[in-house]
């Protein structure tokens, strides 16, 4: 299939008005399984009627402006959504800027605005389960109805799950949350990954006997798995390193709680100050231990590397 340039707008005046477009719309938070299979069926609509398709996603994350006590971090961020969504075969993304007036917006008024008089639509696709505007009053019923008056069909995608369980971008979270790594990246469909800048640190590993290139995360809203021990792959300019990641405070030698990324490259050593990497995270060693004596983390760090070859060996 021929590579599409996926063409990204940031203001509804800027999209040509075509009726015979086939919209999704939603957060999208991590393109996991589920969502692949919504824009799989946006793809089969588009080719049914010959038109042009259109994501709708917002940002900042709906939740981060109409809930001030329950905080989200996220899956994937803008730049993560866009690369993951182009090679996929969307032709057109509409980043909407998510702000508390745009929150006060009815399911109608939104659709009316956007989608029938703004951008145009024959289909909408969504999740199953999908809600949307003031109070998460849209859905399908609502949709199936603006459609009947408008002229447009509306397409429920049914839940897509690994073994018994709906994959959910929540779902996904909470395995993170819990370090349970694996199962983030089955219903993920790929190794959970974040990106981030390396800056210089106390340069206590490499006293240790093990150089760790310390993170700095760009997006404070970016989720971080659980604080421990990581098999992962760190790519650096392109070419990818299998590593150990350490999400930790680092207790042996610390006291301030400050959590700190760092990774540990078994085949690469060379100075990467100021470089962003990628880092790929496939699973979950252990918990953060502190331990007596500088002697006894050598030891475990020994006995994390010897575990970390065995899980790469798996994967590659």
């Amino acid at each position: 299939m021929a590579t599409i340039d996926m063409v990204i707008f940031k203001s509804l005046d800027k999209i040509k008005h075509d009726k015979n477009t086939v919209v999704t719309l939603g957060t999208f938070d991590g393109f996991h399984l589920g969502h692949q299979q919504i824009i799989r069926s946006v793809l089969e609509k588009t080719k049914k009627y010959g038109g042009r398709n259109i994501l709708i996603t917002f940002d900042p994350h709906p939740r981060k402006i109409v809930s001030t006590k329950n905080h989200i971090k996220l899956l994937s961020t803008l730049s993560e959504k866009i690369e993951i969504l182009s090679p996929l075969g969307i032709e057109n993304l509409f980043v909407i800027n998510f702000t508390k007036e745009f929150s006060q917006q009815t399911p109608e008024q939104f659709v009316t605005k956007y989608l029938v008089k703004g951008i145009g639509v024959k289909e909408i696709v969504i999740g199953y389960d999908h809600h949307f505007g003031k109070g998460r009053g849209g859905n399908f019923d609502l949709l199936s109805s603006l459609g009947e008056k408008y002229n447009f069909v509306i397409t429920p995608v049914e839940e897509f799950k690994v073994g018994e369980e709906t994959v959910s971008s929540t779902k996904i979270r909470n395995a993170l949350l819990d370090g349970d790594v694996l199962k983030a990246n089955k219903m993920l469909g790929r190794h959970y990954s974040f990106t981030g800048k390396v800056v210089r640190g106390d340069g206590r590993g490499k006293k240790l006997g093990y150089p760790t290139a310390n993170l700095k995360i760009e997006n404070e809203d970016k989720l971080l798995p659980a604080i421990g021990i990581y098999a992962a792959q760190c790519s650096v300019n392109g070419k990818w390193h299998n590593a150990l990641l350490s999400i930790g405070s680092r207790p042996t030698f610390s006291s301030n709680g400050r959590v700190v990324p760092e990774v540990y490259m078994l085949d690469y050593n060379n100075d990467i100050y100021d470089i962003e990497v990628l880092i790929k995270v496939i699973q979950r060693i252990r918990g953060e231990e502190k331990f007596n004596s500088a002697e006894e983390l050598i030891k475990q760090m020994d006995k994390d590397k010897e575990t970390g070859l065995k899980i790469f060996k798996e994967v590659n």
